[in-house]
């Protein structure tokens, strides 16, 4: 394998020994390596340096998004004299699986047609809490031709700049929307059954995951404003789904009750909910915060739509 062939762009805030084990294990494996600071104060960007990687440090003045962090360490990657061409987009909380990259380059030499390949992203520590587990099987995508990847994958430095980069706007949600673009130009994304990088997610508490799962709702609602028209119905189905589910039923149930307290009946459609996604094949526990987490959701897609409204900027919600 050519190290040269496939620079890295990690990008991170306050990851701490996390990002000291992701940029070892990016060693070998990709060069060169560029971290990228989203305003660290917990000695990120001296570890980084200490570990061999060029530092971008994001500006300040504007509000931070991963993908302003992205676009910044990929223009820092193409001002090198002889730039790779092809770039391993990582979170700074995640390690490289050894003998991803060979995979991924072999496979892309085989495709040509395709733009961005990833692999199989597992929780560290899935015992740790069930938020971990949640998480760690919302990795578990499809193997194959898909229609998105996620913060860590490989990327054709050439397509990724035909399209114009990652939406800085984007609070979440950046990777799906370039996906999006990347098809339209005539690209493919592939899911390799391939064991790609360990991700902690270090979700411990209720509240860290309420608020990744409201982020996730404004994702979706944003990618639907941007992408929604057919034929590509982007997020329209997750944004349809969140506001059934998480606001009109709340909503109708609590409107009912003015006119009859049988209204009431109505809270046992989420249990049965919970019981249709246990006959798919999905545990009770997973199938709770699925259900659960439409509510959250919904204030996502909700908090969007009045941002939007009223012209304000959305700024990163973070759950860490």
């Amino acid at each position: 394998m050519t190290v040269s062939r496939a620079g890295a762009v990690v990008i991170g805030r306050n990851e701490g020994a996390r990002l000291i084990r992701c940029l070892a294990a990016l060693k070998g494996q990709a060069a060169p390596i560029i971290y990228v600071d989203s305003g660290s104060d917990d000695g990120s960007v001296e570890a980084a340096r200490a570990a061999g990687a060029e530092v971008v440090l994001l500006d300040t003045d504007h509000p931070f998004t991963a993908a302003r962090a992205r676009n910044a360490g990929l223009a820092a990657l193409l001002e090198r004299e002889a730039p790779p061409d092809l770039v391993q987009f990582i979170d700074g909380d995640c390690e490289m699986r050894d003998g991803w990259m060979a995979q991924a380059l072999d496979f892309l030499d085989a495709h040509p047609e395709v733009a961005v390949v990833c692999g199989r992203r597992r929780e560290r520590f899935p015992e740790a809490s069930v938020y971990n587990r949640l998480t760690d099987h919302e990795w578990d995508t499809p193997v194959g031709q898909t229609r998105s990847c996620g913060g860590d994958a490989l990327m054709r430095v050439a397509a990724v700049e035909a399209v114009g980069r990652y939406n800085p706007a984007l609070i979440a949600g950046e990777e799906p929307e370039l996906c999006v673009r990347l098809r339209q130009a005539g690209w493919k994304i592939w899911r390799l059954d391939a064991e790609m990088t360990w991700h902690d997610a270090a979700l411990t508490r209720f509240g860290q995951w309420w608020k990744r799962t409201r982020r996730a709702g404004h994702a979706f609602a944003e990618g639907a404003a941007l992408h929604g028209a057919a034929p590509e119905r982007h997020n329209v189905a997750q944004t349809r789904r969140a506001l059934i589910w998480g606001a009109g039923l709340p909503l109708i149930v609590l409107i009912g009750l003015f006119i009859t307290p049988l209204a009431l009946l109505l809270i046992l459609l989420w249990p049965l909910k919970i019981l249709r996604l246990m006959r798919r094949g999905i545990d009770g526990p997973r199938a709770f915060f699925l259900t659960l987490g439409n509510i959250p959701e919904a204030l996502g897609v909700l908090e969007y739509g009045l941002k939007r409204l009223t012209g304000q900027k959305s700024r990163l919600i973070e759950y860490k």
